[in-house]
């Protein structure tokens, strides 16, 4: 029996066949665009749901056995908005959209912000539903008027292939949902001025919602789950369950996610969200970051420096990039975690006529690593630390992580998110799969003593210039005010 993952991210579509011992049998991948414009970013509904048919039916036709069953999983937030047959009413409104940073301060200048993190325990950003709805009720209510549901990416998907329309409570817990009852609080829709536009959320599937697939891609009748969404998956596909034990996705995203059972709402500054899983009294404290590999894409773009370059340019630039510092904020949004800033932008330091592509290069991992560190102390790290996501195929730079973090890394390689959602099918079926096989770590990277020593002393700068950078990012939004 084979069983198959399918991960609809923000940029890449995959699917991936796993056997029962948890061996990655095949993969398939499709890349799907971004229409990235003054602040706003969306995507075509139809092109992404076409990119999914396209990898399963490439996948499923040259596939050596029959398909058990499929788990799906996908980016979280966002709006994806759609009609009685699933189809899009408009283009979906990515989590990486900033169009709501207006409507968003005026939540963090009064106590509406404040309010929903200690009911949900999630701290809104510009993109994620609640904001985003919020500004489409402003600003284009026709469009509202005429969806029958404001879906996450995967449901989207899921309703296309199986016609089930339905979220979990992972999606769900941005920024709805009430962890501690596992359904929506219309208090929290109520103080966003949208308990108007109730009938637009999804039902909740605790557990997930299952269901046979009858569109294409897929044999006819595959048994199918849907969810969790990627972050959950990925820690369900690295093993990351244990209270205090965490993970690092090196992705689009730089997400921080630590495993606890402890639920406190009314602690500490709201950053983050917890993430509620089908563990009931189980959550996953996440410091989803804004910006990840997509900072250091930004700057091997500038300066012409190819992926394939960038370990070269890290081992022959020193620590600390000869002076250069890169605070790695470039989202259009600001940033999430652990903090909530939608002013916040990207910044680069210590540069003369002497800088080298490698020292830009290696201040922009140097500052994804600082952010991640920043994230993961937020978040409560206290145990192991597992690590997955595209900045793994970096040996240099997972190097440099390791010496930044100041401990081993637990390197979780191939499709982790499919493979969590094949985890999550799997458990909603009964079906039973060595987990730990299923999750070993590949390699582990350890970290120089000497190294992260001074990282110790950079982390400590740039935590400094970040304080700092915030400090003008208010001034800016208070004279533009």
């Amino acid at each position: 029996m084979l069983y198959v993952g399918i991960d609809v991210g923000t940029s890449m579509v995959k699917a991936a066949a796993f056997d029962a011992s948890g061996r990655e049998v095949a993969v398939e991948s499709r890349p799907v665009g971004l229409d990235i414009r003054d602040g706003c970013v969306e995507q075509d509904m139809d092109e992404l749901y076409a990119a999914v048919v396209d990898v399963l039916t490439t996948l499923t036709s040259g596939l050596d056995g029959p398909v058990s069953l499929a788990g799906l999983t996908g980016q979280g937030d966002g709006v994806w908005l759609v009609d009685a047959e699933g189809r899009p009413v408009r283009p979906a409104i990515s989590w990486m959209d900033g169009r709501a940073h207006e409507l968003l301060g005026e939540w963090m200048a009064s106590d509406v912000f404040t309010s929903v993190f200690r009911r949900t325990g999630s701290a809104m950003f510009p993109g994620c539903p609640g904001p985003v709805l919020a500004w489409l009720d402003r600003h284009e209510p026709k469009v509202l008027d005429a969806a029958a549901t404001a879906l996450y990416c995967k449901d989207m998907v899921f309703q296309r292939l199986t016609g089930g329309r339905a979220t979990d409570v992972s999606d769900a817990s941005m920024p709805f949902l009430d962890p501690r009852t596992r359904t929506y609080d219309d208090g929290a829709l109520a103080l966003l001025g949208l308990g108007h536009r109730r009938g637009l959320l999804a039902p909740v599937s605790d557990p997930v919602a299952v269901g046979d697939a009858s569109g294409p891609g897929l044999p006819a009748g595959t048994r199918m789950a849907n969810g969790p969404y990627d972050l959950p998956a990925c820690a369900l596909g690295a093993g990351v369950t244990r209270p205090g034990d965490g993970l690092l996705i090196i992705g689009t995203c730089l997400a921080s996610l630590v495993a606890t059972d402890v639920l406190d709402l009314e602690a500490g500054e709201p950053a983050g969200l917890y993430i509620s899983t089908d563990r009931r009294g189980q959550w996953l404290r996440a410091m989803p970051a804004m910006v990840g590999t997509a900072a250091l894409d930004w700057v091997l773009n500038m300066t012409g420096v190819r992926h394939e370059e960038v370990d070269a340019l890290l081992d022959a630039t020193p620590p600390g990039a000869n002076g250069v510092q890169v605070l790695p904020y470039f989202a259009p949004s600001g940033e999430r975690a652990p903090f909530v800033d939608p002013r916040l932008r990207a910044e680069l330091t210590g540069v003369s006529l002497e800088t080298t592509k490698g020292d830009l290069v290696r201040a922009t991992c140097e500052g994804i690593a600082f952010a991640a560190r920043h994230c993961l102390e937020a978040a409560g790290l206290t145990g192991t630390l597992a690590v997955c996501g595209g900045g793994t195929r970096s040996p240099a730079w997972l190097r440099l992580f390791a010496d930044v973090l100041g401990r081993p890394l637990r390197v979780v390689e191939g499709e982790v998110g499919a493979r969590g959602a094949v985890l999550a099918a799997a458990e909603r079926y009964g079906v039973e799969l060595d987990v730990a096989s299923w999750t070993r770590p590949t390699v582990v990277a350890e970290p120089d003593a000497g190294r992260a020593e001074r990282y110790t002393l950079g982390y400590a700068k740039h935590l400094e210039h970040l304080a700092e950078a915030r400090i003008r990012a208010r001034g800016r939004a208070g004279a533009r005010g």
